[in-house]
């Protein structure tokens, strides 16, 4: 993709654009198999805010010509192992002591979105790498449905 610039972004840095981080992750689920609509990316908003002030919070950006088409943030994992969201799935998949030594203190990557023109020309890669390159101890991951066939084989 010509021109393209990637960056890290802070979390005050991402919050200033919203409305573009919004516009580019309700373009990256708005279709199979995530679906979501409108509604989900006010939702990604809104928890946004509370993910910037996660310990090891981190973010990156890739911009074409000044505007945002893909985004990433990532955190440090906490220990104790959180029991919210997705966690208890993967802590029953993996047991106890596997989700402390694997994922507490590793990079958590959240969320990877892309705008369809970015999608297919290294996009996505470049802006995980960004955000996983100086992971403690080299240790990252994510949770991803085996719905998104596309997702799962580009991680």
């Amino acid at each position: 993709m010509s021109g393209l610039l990637l960056r890290r972004l802070s979390g005050v840095e991402l919050l200033a654009r919203r409305t573009d981080v919004r516009r580019v992750y309700a373009e990256a689920f708005n279709g199979p198999p995530w679906s979501q609509g409108a509604f989900a990316a006010d939702r990604f908003i809104a928890r946004l805010v509370d993910d910037t002030a996660r310990p090891g919070f981190t973010a990156a950006g890739a911009f074409q010509d000044a505007a945002l088409v893909g985004l990433v943030t990532a955190w440090t994992t906490p220990a104790p192992f959180p029991s919210d969201r997705c966690y208890p799935q993967a802590q029953a998949a993996l047991g106890p002591d596997r989700t402390e030594q694997w994922l507490c203190g590793g990079r958590e990557v959240d969320e990877l979105a892309l705008a369809t023109t970015a999608r297919g020309q290294g996009v996505g890669a470049a802006l995980l790498d960004a955000v996983t390159s100086d992971a403690p101890d080299g240790r990252c991951w994510l949770l991803t449905t085996v719905r998104a066939l596309d997702a799962a084989r580009f991680y």
